[in-house]
């Protein structure tokens, strides 16, 4: 008998349920401990895991003698002191939800994180396991050549309800071209196999959230605005992003160009949120259109419906989790997305978030000795 992989979960909200969901789908695991303290939210999650120990702290959960692995899907500020506490703790691989970090202040923090964490670290980037995104990635050159151009798209619903809201605020979630952008930034660097060298957004506050009061205020997170990135190989990239256009028949599109033609992902919401009256819910799709000979070529992607019925994100969550499980077992060697990976989508987005704010450009050699010297 296979040896059963025991997990313990450090959040259970939304996405941590989510993340209970997909575990449960893989072959011989199971979560054995829970982490959420928010009463309600702990009641849901353990639906999805009814054998899980519900802990108080993440020091009762590191207490548990037959972890093999931990899952992190805390609100974002609290990412990097819950790392370092299961670092002077009891070290374990960790499949970390993103954004790593949410502070500039903290980088130091991250890098001697880096530095010294002795177990494998997965840094959770959903997008990058999208049916239609895998294809259009290993598809490529042979459809377009070399990358020029490349366009990401995201229109989509507003920020959910969180515990508390905290997703309403640039101090608890980094800013939306943190929170929900570094997922874009990871694949602009996954698709152009290059680093930035100069980014440069306008973005705004037009129509969420205005009418919201909090005892800490009102909501400041963006809900749209474009991103130019430039990078060292020469090609430029462009985020467009709004987050009040649900009634969009995709929510991801994305668009690479090279000099042979160009490909396409498309890639629809959450099925839950797909209107009855619409009938079945857009099926992912893929176009390849060359230059020649002329004309698109259409193929349907579609996602096993017990993935789609998993989670909102396209089947992605568990192929993610496939991967961090083969690392937690010594199938293979590194994650595919690494704490590095993970701290250079945050500083994009950081950098995005303060052209946004100065109206400039952000050079992005000065903003990571900015960020060094904090």
């Amino acid at each position: 008998m296979s040896k059963i992989t025991k997990y313990g979960v450090i959040g259970g909200g939304m996405m941590g349920q989510e993340h209970l969901r997909n575990i449960a789908l893989l072959p011989d695991t199971k979560v054995i401990g829970l982490f959420e303290p928010d009463e309600c939210m702990a009641k849901k999650a353990t639906e999805f895991a009814p054998d899980a120990t519900l802990c108080n702290s993440i020091e009762d959960l590191l207490a548990l003698s037959e972890l093999d692995c931990l899952v992190i899907v805390s609100p974002n500020h609290i990412h990097l002191e819950q790392l370092e506490t299961i670092a002077e703790t009891r070290p374990l691989p960790i499949l970390v939800e993103k954004p790593l970090f949410t502070d500039p202040k903290t980088f130091g923090r991250v890098l001697r994180f880096q530095e010294n964490y002795p177990a494998p670290i997965w840094v959770a980037m959903e997008y990058r396991y999208m049916p239609p995104i895998t294809a259009l990635c290993s598809s490529l050159h042979n459809a377009i050549g070399d990358v020029k151009m490349l366009t990401i798209r995201e229109h989509r619903f507003p920020f959910l309800p969180k515990v508390g809201d905290w997703n309403r605020f640039n101090a608890m979630s980094g800013g939306t071209f943190v929170e929900k952008c570094c997922h874009f930034f990871d694949l602009m660097r996954l698709i152009t196999k290059s680093e930035p060298t100069r980014i440069v957004a306008s973005a705004g506050q037009d129509v969420n959230h205005l009418d919201e009061n909090y005892s800490n205020g009102k909501p400041d997170v963006l809900d749209n605005g474009y991103v130019i990135v430039e990078f060292e190989n020469g090609i430029r990239s462009m985020l467009e992003l709004c987050m009040f256009a649900e009634g969009s028949r995709y929510q991801e599109e994305v668009s690479v160009i090279g000099p042979d033609g160009k490909i396409e992902a498309h890639v629809p919401g959450p099925a839950r949120f797909w209107p009855d009256h619409l009938g079945s819910p857009p099926v992912p799709k893929v176009v390849i259109s060359k230059r020649e000979p002329k004309g698109p070529e259409t193929q349907q992607i579609p996602v096993d419906p017990t993935l789609l019925d998993a989670g909102d994100h396209n089947g992605s969550t568990f192929y993610q989790h496939e991967g961090f499980l083969e690392l937690v077992r010594g199938n293979r060697n590194e994650a595919d997305v690494t704490l590095e990976d993970g701290w250079k989508a945050v500083v994009m987005g950081m950098a995005a978030q303060k052209s946004a704010a100065s109206g400039h450009s952000v050079i992005w050699s000065e903003f990571m000795e900015e960020l060094s010297n904090c």
